[in-house]
């Protein structure tokens, strides 16, 4: 029995014989035990008999009584806030690396092409062609700082080897596609050179016969250094390898591809125009340039164009988060949710427990409010308890994490701050049914052992 019980019992106690013992001193006609009662000990309310402070001290001993319960029920609160602390955390710092990385690359990317329309038996059909100085009529442009161009080669079927001989036994491979493209257009989709170097436009005015390897084409040609000047052969003819790429972040085709000169890819397969202009600009400027590249390639046709910019950054920041904090969130809900059905399990183990000492308490006049409000505080400072240690906890592994992976770790303060009062949230829901059930137990049905 706790405090504030004893003391309510000794309330009583002094109020039952105090009358006795004052008839006894004074030799009057004693006068009835109700109205001396009411003369000499102040009448309690029945609204003071169980105050707050009442209500905290019934609380934190309950709270308090089992503590290997107590850290066994709060683990559970601390695993469901700490898990949507750390699924929220992760959801904005992974938006903000992909934020970055749009940034980084496809903020800076424009891609040109010539604009196409259906014929009459529903094929494409290009209405313009790119031109073949378009790197530098569009390198004239503000915020434009590399420019090239791409355009597959059709080889008529010729296979692509690394050896001039035809064996026909031999069993047949997918030869590498080829693909002619300016000088300038490896610095204009981020790529880089691994070994040798990449043709200039030296090679492109002459059309010389040489070729760059994409770093999985090489693989499957069986080169891996352009030291003793290698050759490949497309049909019969050789080209010379003068260099392989790798880590091309846009038009990622180029690693599976034999690349020559476009000159070279005009003289010798007969191209007959660009397919795509890659453009390189500066962060927040891709509309502007969109705008003037159609007029500075073709400025009494700009519409045989078509220009993919990027979009606005916020837009695509908040679009990738808003996806990402969908998918994490739900886990973290669910997560919770296993908490919450923990601290209502053990809240309402502990009520079938205490059933003897509910009767008690409720047969000293403790009414059906009073030991509803005792179980809703219990399971709200679990709750909370299990809420701060949760929001601290995810809050540290979102740090540590994101250190150790070398991101910016990104967290709203108010998810921290929150999600420790949602945990008193949860509690509170968490215990309404345990505390309904404690408040509806009859004291004579408990006091004789029932249920």
């Amino acid at each position: 029995m706790t405090f504030s019980f004893k003391r309510m019992l000794r309330r009583r106690s002094r109020a039952a014989a105090l009358p006795e013992a004052v008839a006894d001193v004074s030799g009057d006609e004693p006068t009835t035990s109700a109205e001396l009662t009411l003369s000499i000990v102040p009448v309690i309310r029945r609204a003071d008999r169980f105050s707050v402070q009442d209500l905290l001290v019934e609380a934190s001993h309950g709270v308090g009584a089992r503590p290997s319960r107590l850290v066994m029920t709060t683990l559970g609160t601390v695993l469901g806030i700490a898990s949507l602390v750390v699924t929220i955390g992760f959801a904005q710092t992974a938006a903000g690396q992909i934020s970055n990385q749009f940034d980084a690359v496809s903020a800076t990317q424009i891609l040109i092409k010539p604009a196409s329309t259906r014929n009459s038996s529903g094929n494409e059909q290009a209405t313009g062609r790119l031109p073949w100085d378009a790197p530098e009529r569009v390198d004239r442009l503000a915020g434009v700082e590399r420019a090239g161009l791409v355009a597959d080669v059709d080889v008529v079927g010729q296979p692509v080897t690394s050896v001039p001989v035809n064996d026909p036994s031999a069993a047949q491979t997918l030869s590498p596609a080829v693909i002619a493209t300016s000088p300038n257009l490896l610095a204009a989709v981020r790529g880089q050179v691994v070994t040798g170097r990449y043709f200039d436009a030296g090679h492109d005015e002459r059309g010389d016969r040489v070729a760059v390897l994409g770093s999985r084409a090489a693989e499957t040609l069986g080169i891996n250094r352009v030291d003793s000047q290698p050759s490949i052969f497309i049909g019969e003819v050789p080209y010379t390898v003068i260099g392989i790429i790798d880590g091309v972040e846009r038009r990622a085709n180029l690693l599976d591809a034999v690349i020559v000169p476009l000159n070279t890819a005009r003289t010798q397969f007969g191209l007959t125009a660009p397919a795509e202009l890659h453009v390189q600009i500066e962060v927040g400027a891709g509309t502007l340039v969109s705008r003037q590249a159609p007029i500075a390639l073709d400025p009494s046709a700009p519409e045989n164009f078509t220009v993919q910019a990027p979009a606005a950054a916020s837009s695509l920041q908040d679009n990738i988060q808003a996806d990402i904090n969908i998918v994490f969130l739900t886990l973290g809900i669910l997560a919770l949710l296993a908490g919450g059905l923990g601290i209502a399990n053990v809240t309402l183990l502990s009520v079938m427990e205490r059933v003897g000492e509910i009767g008690l308490r409720r047969a000293l006049g403790a009414t059906r409010r009073n030991i509803a409000r005792q179980f809703i505080v219990e399971s709200a400072v679990i709750g909370l308890l299990g809420g701060l240690i949760g929001s601290a906890l995810g809050v540290f592994a979102v740090v540590v994490v994101s250190l150790l992976q070398g991101w910016t770790p990104i967290l709203d303060p108010v998810v921290a701050i929150g999600a420790a009062l949602l945990g008193t949230i949860v509690g509170l829901a968490a215990g309404a049914y345990p505390a309904l059930r404690a408040s509806n137990i009859e004291p004579i049905t408990a006091l004789r052992g029932g249920t």
